[in-house]
């Protein structure tokens, strides 16, 4: 099996020789040979140059499928790393390590009898599961390998269509326009998820060769300049790099929530807790400063999708979006 190395430590030496172009790619005509199923005479994209390589080709990171799973008490996890949660009313309520995921970026699973497929952009520490239903279609995904925004391009097995991770919208093929359906789901730690479900499941260490528990992108969220990011910066001085809890085309600074504890308006509820390291500081993740977790609720106590994502990717995606910096 072919070892896979981070996608900016493939970069950093390519471009040190002087051999990779990223830009030089964005031609669908280059890109129809690693892609012949994909139809690229669709596309909401303005500019192929906008679609960018992230370092590994088509599967080079490895998406997982029918992931197995032990229970939330004989999991061996530190118990500051952080885990993405999703809860479907009626079923066991299940935690994806980003140990795992930071490595992987999409987990296709099955809870009861919803087809999800969890993924956590380490770009753009962006972390949503979806439906994958579409109409009377199951869709699952795999990594195409490229970026846009320093954002992951997921692809569906199915057409190949290109979807951009941040959205859950595809934005490249027949697929083209067609919008995912996000599940409720929050990041925490391993120890948050086993106090509120104790008999709740967390996934298990995957067979592959990787280092799990390590972080390949050290140091990576304290940066100044986000990774083969070319866009505008975030407004109002905002740091690229600083969390946002993004609900809808709303982003509340993390910073302003963590000093507070707890916010309420615009109809909603949004908590932070301590106790959660995170995946992209540190080497070891379990090492990681501490970035506390995040709920959001609605008036009747109901989980809201949200996603604590960087500013920059926000910003990016949601140029017109309302920037929620103080009551």
């Amino acid at each position: 099996m072919t070892r896979y190395l981070p996608r900016m430590l493939i970069l950093a030496g390519a471009i040190a020789l002087g051999c990779f172009a990223p830009r030089a790619e964005a031609d669908p005509g280059f890109w129809s040979n690693e892609w012949p199923r994909t139809d690229f005479s669709q596309t909401s994209v303005d500019s192929w140059a906008e679609i960018i390589s992230g370092g590994p080709g088509k599967d080079g990171i490895p998406a997982l499928s029918d992931p197995e799973f032990v229970d939330a008490n004989k999991a061996d996890l530190p118990p500051r790393e952080p885990v993405l949660t999703v809860s479907i009313e009626g079923e066991t309520p299940r935690a994806y390590p980003l140990r795992y995921m930071t490595w992987h970026e999409i987990v296709n699973d099955r809870i009861g009898d919803i087809p999800v497929t969890v993924t956590f952009c380490p770009l753009c520490n962006s972390a949503i599961a979806f439906d994958g239903r579409v109409g009377d279609e199951v869709l699952t995904f795999g990594v195409t390998g490229k970026l846009r925004n320093s954002d992951m391009v997921m692809y569906d097995h199915q057409s190949e269509s290109w979807w951009q991770q941040a959205l859950g919208r595809a934005i490249v093929g027949t697929q083209t326009g067609t919008q995912l359906k996000m599940l409720p789901s929050w990041l925490e730690s391993v120890d948050q998820f086993r106090s509120a479900h104790p008999d709740g499941l967390i996934m298990a260490e995957p067979d592959y060769p990787r280092r799990y528990g390590f972080n390949p992108y050290q140091n990576y969220d304290s940066a100044t300049r986000p990774f083969l990011y070319s866009g505008a910066p975030p407004p109002h001085g905002t740091a690229a790099l600083e969390r946002v809890v993004r609900v809808g085309d709303r982003a509340w600074p993390l910073a302003r929530l963590a000093a507070a504890g707890e916010i309420a308006e615009a109809g909603l509820t949004l908590s932070w807790a301590p106790g959660q390291a995170s995946a992209l500081d540190a080497g070891r993740m379990a090492e990681g400063r501490d970035v506390g977790s995040v709920r959001v609720r609605d008036a009747a106590g109901r989980d809201v999708v949200h996603d604590v994502m960087f500013a920059f990717a926000f910003h990016a995606f949601w140029p017109d979006g309302t920037w929620m910096l103080a009551e």
